[in-house]
């Protein structure tokens, strides 16, 4: 699953962008902004915000697919992962309730 580095290169591409004129605005080499659109690398999140405001990303869709890639990774090669998806969204779902 590589959902923000996908949206970050279709991005980018649209716009015509070099990827190396695009690590330049996020000072990162440009390696490392290619293994982030490969999804090999994860984006840290201030640079997910520069990302947002770069490229006029709605911010809500553009985390969501940040912190869903890294959750991918982090249960993909695991048998209870539906299972353990299911847990936290009942947990968040609650936090939810209690923050409104």
């Amino acid at each position: 699953m590589n959902k923000f580095g996908d949206l970050i290169r279709s991005k980018r591409e649209e716009k015509e962008m070099l990827l190396r004129h695009l690590s330049a605005e996020l000072d990162i080499d440009t390696a490392q902004m290619s293994k982030i659109e490969r999804g090999e690398r994860t984006a840290k999140r201030e640079h997910v915000h520069e990302l947002i405001k770069i490229f006029d990303l709605n911010e809500t869709n553009a985390i969501a697919f940040w912190l869903a890639d890294q959750v991918y990774a982090v249960v993909a090669d695991e048998n209870e992962a539906l299972q353990a998806l299911i847990v936290v969204e009942k947990e968040v779902k609650y936090q939810s309730k209690l923050s409104n």
